[in-house]
């Protein structure tokens, strides 16, 4: 199944890595990480595979998947 959820990836100077944020998803500010863009994009990817097959088996309704009119990427 395809869910169109929202992941926002941020690298911190402090940590020197990225943390990902799941919009839809707001029980916690970061829910996973990576040392590489592309780990913590595979990384949320799981984490939400996880958070969706936790919803069913609890019996939660999904979070409906936020629209965004556009992106924006700041260096």
């Amino acid at each position: 199944m395809n869910f169109p959820y929202t992941i926002v990836i941020q690298w911190s100077n402090e940590d020197q890595g990225y943390f990902v944020h799941l919009p839809e998803f707001p029980t916690q500010k970061f829910h996973t990480h990576g040392e590489t863009y592309e780990e913590a994009l595979k990384n949320a990817q799981e984490v939400l595979e996880l958070l969706i097959e936790e919803y069913q088996q609890d019996g939660k309704a999904l979070p409906q998947p936020k629209q965004f009119n556009y992106l924006v990427c700041v260096a």
